[in-house]
């Protein structure tokens, strides 16, 4: 952590908090007592009002006056962003992530309610893998390094590529960097885990004066096709989890209409599938013809005359 960040860090807790050991800043940090001890004389001839208080309960506060004049967010505010980082943190937690729960948490009064919201993730093996890569892109992002990687695309082909990396993204449940491609001289978008063989070279590179108007490009959007369903009860609160509830109307007693747009591709298709027989696709023709042959391809790997 550089030292401009550990020293505004040091005033958001103070701000919260009455008394805080020298101990405590270090083990937070994990820096040495003498770097807290020069934190606090650097904040002092900033002119923040830090004084220090002896004792066996003793350590650094700041002035009443100052915390009711410069504070910056309720303690709503810092719950509401502690609720949200304690979720994500299943999906991305890194070295940074838990320091920055851990500082909101010493912000948090002790008296005020937790655990109103728990959010909860599939905890799959595959994400400590993921997690690497990610770690590996983000260090190339901040250092402006080059990135090469072998790329196994959807049909199973292998490039070897190095993009000058701008931006990671995550899509409901996979990371993506976007970044240009000097494999194939434009943006590009690459999902994580189909990366392989990831270096980060020594090669520095200069961003792009175009990266603003090229973004879109690097984006890939799959064309929709709206597709009329006729679905279950059971499935009901998914639809409306993702789609929303006007999507939906009453089909008869049993039955609910829903009108939703999906990929054109396998995307949708396994998308539609996941549904089994909760689920009947009605229009259009062309889009229940093309789910149809994608089904009876599933269906032919198991039977007799489709086994190899």
């Amino acid at each position: 952590m550089e030292k401009i960040e550990r020293l505004l860090s040091i005033i958001m807790i103070l701000l919260k908090k009455d008394v805080v050991s020298t101990t405590e800043f270090t083990q937070l940090f994990n820096v040495s007592k003498r770097t807290i001890l020069r934190d606090m004389e650097t904040l002092s001839l900033s002119n923040i009002p830090i004084y220090s208080v002896n004792g066996i309960h003793g350590g650094y506060a700041i002035m009443d006056e100052y915390k009711v004049d410069k504070r910056l967010l309720t303690s709503s505010d810092l719950e509401n962003i502690l609720t949200a980082l304690g979720g994500l943190e299943q999906i991305l937690l890194t070295e940074e992530i838990e320091v920055t729960i851990k500082k909101i948490e010493a912000m948090v009064s002790p008296l005020s309610p937790k655990g109103s919201i728990h959010l909860s993730f599939y905890d799959w093996e595959g994400r400590s893998d993921i997690l690497q890569t990610l770690k590996r892109c983000q260090e190339a992002i901040l250092a402006r390094r080059i990135l090469s990687f072998d790329y196994i695309d959807k049909n199973g082909a292998k490039t070897n590529r190095r993009v000058e990396p701008y931006q990671l993204h995550f899509s409901e449940t996979s990371w993506y960097l976007r970044g240009f491609c000097l494999h194939r001289m434009r943006y590009r978008t690459f999902k994580l885990s189909r990366m392989d063989d990831l270096h980060v070279e020594d090669k520095s590179f200069i961003p792009r004066e175009d990266l603003v108007e090229q973004e879109q490009e690097a984006r890939y959007q799959p064309e929709l096709v709206a597709v009329k369903a006729l679905i279950s009860p059971a499935v009901k609160d998914r639809f409306i989890e993702r789609y929303g509830r006007k999507s939906i109307e009453p089909y008869g007693s049993e039955l609910f209409l829903a009108t939703i747009h999906v990929p054109q591709n396998s995307i949708g298709f396994q998308f539609l599938a996941s549904f089994g027989t909760n689920l009947e696709i009605v229009e259009p023709q062309s889009y229940v013809e093309q789910f149809r042959d994608y089904l009876l391809a599933m269906v032919a790997k198991y039977t007799p005359e489709g086994k190899m």
